[in-house]
């Protein structure tokens, strides 16, 4: 199985891209870097299956085609921009109307997927953020970002054709965050396809965006929040997995 790239047609006509990203194992997490949070450590083995990840974020168009135009909640409008300003509970929601319209069963991708896509996959190069060590030249952030989101794909791709991994608008993740869940997965071996804490308060963000600095957009860097809270940089991208 090789990264491709799948054109996905809802009924409305409106299409989006999917990446197959080929499976394999990746250490998750971050001991090298002097940035390092305790949230970020230890590096864990992380085994997973192969699946599909969006191009892009999804964007205010998608968004309004399916939930509808009148129900557009973010704050910098634009129908290239990536929607903003929206709960995970609002992501499930859209996630739950798109798949009865296209017939198919998307979802948000685990933290362990998102991270392992965003650090190249198979093809990765080790890079600090999503497709280079200069976040310039792949993400929108606070010096460089005039104080608002962008449109989606202005920026260099990383190392499997995303856009938007590192920088612009974080992305909620399915798993539930744990203070000790890092060591847990270290202590019991190699995690396969792990989802995360079985329960807990906080869901998982990753990516950072154009309202922080560089450092929350370092692939290793972890966030979370109430999941029932929205944020105008905090977005969603859709997982498939491969049948």
């Amino acid at each position: 199985m090789k990264n491709t790239q799948n054109q996905q047609t809802l009924p409305s006509t409106l299409s989006f891209d999917m990446i197959q990203v080929e499976g394999g194992s990746f250490w998750m997490g971050n001991d090298k870097s002097e940035e390092a949070l305790d949230r970020e450590q230890p590096a864990h083995e992380v085994k997973l299956e192969s699946f599909y990840i969006a191009k892009y974020p999804v964007t205010q168009s998608l968004w309004k085609t399916i939930m509808g135009a009148e129900n557009n909640p973010s704050a910098f409008k634009g129908d290239e921009r990536p929607v903003e300003n929206i709960s995970r509970e609002d992501a499930l929601a859209f996630i739950s109307q798109l798949n009865q319209l296209a017939n198919q069963t998307y979802r948000l991708p685990s933290e362990a997927e998102w991270e392992y896509a965003a650090r190249g996959g198979q093809q990765s190069r080790g890079y600090k953020y999503a497709g280079s060590d200069n976040i310039e030249e792949v993400g929108w952030y606070s010096k460089n970002s005039d104080g608002e989101s962008k449109p989606v794909g202005l920026k260099k791709s990383n190392e499997l054709g995303l856009f938007d991994m590192s920088g612009n608008v974080y992305e909620w993740c399915l798993d539930w965050f744990g203070d000790s869940y890092y060591q847990e997965c270290l202590e019991r071996g190699t995690a396969n396809n792990p989802i995360g804490p079985a329960t807990g308060t906080y869901r998982i963000f990753r990516g950072g965006c154009w309202n922080y600095g560089a450092e929350r957009c370092r692939v290793a860097y972890r966030h979370h929040d109430r999941p029932w809270r929205g944020y105008p940089y905090l977005g969603f991208r859709l997982a498939l997995t491969t049948s």
